[in-house]
């Protein structure tokens, strides 16, 4: 069985806004090709479907800025910026290069605005760390928001990231896989 299923806007009622995909990341450049697509292995896919679910009646949509990684994306970002507080090593595997994990904002479905979480996403500080309060009384309570519903629909946290959700044991439970995995839909640009 292929361990990972894509993640489409229109199929999960999301937005996808791959930050590796573009520029718009701290390396300032892009890791996975421009139309790479969103995967994550089919046990997370539903968790971030019941995720979606308990959004909806609250007037919030979820935006998915990284998924699944390859393992050669780890080493990318790692080779830029070998922090290992807000990256994994990938020699110890990182949960996204799994399919296990996802890093995600809250959007208002109302005003299409995404919701004040105090940082920008994959700002390496302590400001990013979940319960850190020198950030707005408003931000800390979109954190504790998203928070509440990542593990409520069963997701574990990283204490360092308020974007970064794994499932629960995932280096125990899944392999680190490669971008070949996709074939000529990998996520990497040639080369």
């Amino acid at each position: 069985m292929f361990p990972l299923v894509p993640v489409s806007a229109a199929a999960f009622d999301l937005d996808v806004a791959l930050a590796y995909a573009t520029a718009d990341n701290f390396t300032g450049k892009p890791v996975y090709r421009a139309e790479a697509g969103c995967w994550l292995h089919a046990d997370a896919a539903r968790l971030l479907a019941r995720t979606v679910e308990l959004a909806r009646p609250l007037g919030l949509r979820l935006r998915v800025l990284d998924a699944f990684r390859p393992a050669e994306a780890q080493w990318v970002l790692w080779n830029h910026t070998p922090d290992p507080g807000f990256l994994a090593d990938p020699r110890r595997g990182s949960p996204h290069s799994m399919g296990a994990a996802v890093d995600l904002d809250l959007i208002d479905i109302a005003s299409g605005q995404a919701l004040d979480m105090g940082t920008a996403f994959d700002e390496f500080t302590p400001r990013s760390h979940h319960g850190n309060q020198d950030i707005s009384p408003q931000a800390q309570r979109n954190r504790h928001l998203l928070m509440g519903l990542m593990t409520t629909a069963g997701w574990d946290f990283y204490r360092h990231e308020w974007w970064h959700y794994q499932m629960f044991n995932a280096r125990a439970n899944y392999p680190v896989l490669s971008d070949t995995l996709l074939g000529p839909d990998g996520m990497m640009p040639p080369g």
